[in-house]
């Protein structure tokens, strides 16, 4: 699949030589997948997880080849991570969200039609996305920049939520926050939810340890008191990081696919 840059290289905010680690190379950019048949259609953005420190591949293709066998135009971010921190990774995927619906005719999709699925700390930046879709974090370089940021759907797959030392995953704060305590409050994104924010499909397993389920069920409340619509699927087995192609031989968590089709279903996605 053609790679897409989402700036070009003198106009990527935050750039550093330094920080040019192997995972960030040519980093930021999409991977589209494409539904060639002319037809317009909805899109999602997918954010692999990978605690900050690089992108795991079977979140990222895996996810857009089955939403793609769903009618669904999809689009995996490479976002930089570590040693980048704050605000690099949220302004690579907002990126992403604009430039999708500023190419919503070349991409042929809806762009009142554009979701958001990420996965573990992927999944932070997505909730970040849908928090602070308006916010800007650099000057505008282009119209692209002043494109509208706001999601349709969200998706968060045992998502990283909290930056609060209880229940966090401690690896994701502090290479997101560097221990600064004014951003572990901002992207405790529990504490940020806004009544604005798109229907949310959310899944976990209690059997996580790497990122303890509370994480999920803290949003939940907090979606709830804001009467923001949420679906929310507890499984009570299955590590951490199971994406759809490790989670097959595990009874319960192996249908989380379904419910997941069967929501994007009701709320007119596919």
């Amino acid at each position: 699949m053609e790679k897409i840059k989402l700036w070009q290289n003198d106009k990527i905010p935050f750039f550093s030589k330094t920080l040019n680690t192997e995972n960030n190379t040519n980093t930021p950019y999409i991977t589209p997948f494409i539904i060639n048949d002319k037809k317009k259609r909805p899109a999602m953005i997918i954010i692999p997880g990978g605690g900050y420190t690089h992108r795991a591949e079977h979140e990222g293709a895996p996810i857009a080849k089955w939403l793609n066998d769903r009618g669904i135009n999809s689009f995996v971010v490479d976002y930089r991570v570590a040693p980048y921190s704050y605000p690099v990774p949220l302004i690579d995927v907002k990126r992403a969200v604009k430039y999708v619906r500023f190419h919503a005719e070349k991409f042929m999709i809806h762009p009142d039609k554009i979701g958001i699925m990420g996965f573990s700390a992927g999944a932070h930046t997505a909730c970040c996305a849908a928090e602070y879709f308006d916010d800007m974090e650099y000057e505008p370089e282009d119209d692209i920049d002043k494109t509208s940021g706001k999601l349709n759907l969200c998706v968060l797959c045992y998502p990283v939520i909290t930056m609060k030392e209880e229940f966090c995953h401690i690896g994701s704060k502090e290479r997101i926050t560097g221990g600064n305590k004014e951003l572990e409050k901002k992207l405790s994104c529990e504490d940020n939810v806004r009544s604005d924010m798109p229907p949310t499909f959310i899944w976990h397993t209690f059997e996580d340890k790497s990122v303890p389920v509370r994480n999920s069920l803290e949003l939940a409340v907090s979606l709830k008191e804001k009467e923001v619509p949420f679906e929310l699927h507890i499984y009570p087995e299955g590590r951490h990081g199971l994406g759809i192609t490790k989670c097959t031989d595990i009874e319960g968590v192996n249908k989380w696919t379904e419910s997941f089709e069967n929501w994007l279903n009701r709320n007119n996605f596919i």
